[in-house]
């Protein structure tokens, strides 16, 4: 009787201590599985007011991913310094993140020209030479010719303007009333690919891609590489990578399209 005492109590005790070592591993396991989740984690700076160099400097030494989403014009900021933020200061992200900015214009210094009365293509011309985007093109049947510009917005001379955007309205052939219209859907934060996927869809296309810091590239048709399947044969020769970022796109999202118009998109590094 003694000796069977003595072995349940052995059992018991090697089955305790086989426990203990099962609780002891899981919870080293569970620490080291927190400490290497959490210690690829940072917590996004502050970049509002940092010129676009140091923003830059600061996000890459921390392992984040630096982008310009948009630019607004700002007396209160000087020109390349970042304006506002996403995420906010403070946030806790994984290495890799991307951070998107708003980058300061500056204060308005650019009048606004009168393009009515020109081609749409001429017209885009002149507003990038005074550092101006084309914004919505909308189109509008009317007796004159097609694509003439019938009226902008910001009108010329316009003062106060909060980005560098003019939109334009821009004339149609009169049997055109009914083609079909589609609501402009979001791009920004897609792929290219992604994003020429959903156009696809109701027969839209990318016409133009840009970077945040080049020109825009002209239109190409004949693709000097193998094209991605999933993007456009006019676009394919300007993408640097199928997986860069659209980070803004005109027209703007809610904007009454057709499949006659230009959709351009400006691309992440």
């Amino acid at each position: 009787m003694q000796l069977h005492t003595q072995t349940v109590k052995r059992v018991l005790a090697i089955s305790l201590g086989a426990l203990a070592m099962i609780v002891v591993a899981i919870l080293c396991a569970f620490l080291s599985m927190r400490l290497a989740i959490h210690g690829r984690e940072v917590e996004v700076p502050n970049l509002a007011g940092r010129s676009d160099a140091e923003a830059a400097k600061l996000a890459k030494d921390l392992g984040l991913n630096l982008s310009v989403e948009n630019r607004f014009y700002s007396p209160a900021v000087q020109p390349n310094h970042v304006l506002s933020q996403s995420p906010v200061a403070g946030s806790r992200v994984r290495r890799g993140w991307q951070v998107r900015v708003t980058e300061s214009l500056g204060a308005q210094t650019v009048s606004v020209p009168d393009v009515t009365g020109l081609t749409d293509r001429p017209a885009s011309l002149v507003l990038r030479r005074l550092q101006l985007d084309p914004g919505a093109v909308a189109h509008l049947p009317a007796p004159s010719p097609a694509g003439i510009v019938l009226s902008q917005s910001p009108p010329p001379n316009a003062k106060g303007m909060n980005g560098p955007r003019v939109a334009l309205l821009v004339s149609d052939d009169e049997t055109a009333a009914d083609v079909p219209a589609f609501v402009m859907p979001s791009l920004t934060g897609l792929s290219l690919a992604a994003a020429s996927a959903r156009l696809s869809t109701a027969g839209l296309h990318i016409a133009s891609t840009e970077s945040p810091d080049d020109n825009p590239t002209p239109d190409a048709t004949s693709p000097a590489s193998p094209p991605d399947p999933a993007i456009p044969p006019d676009v394919a020769t300007q993408v640097v990578s199928v997986n860069a970022t659209i980070t803004s796109q005109s027209p703007l999202p809610g904007h009454r399209v057709t499949r006659a118009d230009q959709i351009h998109v400006t691309l992440s590094h």
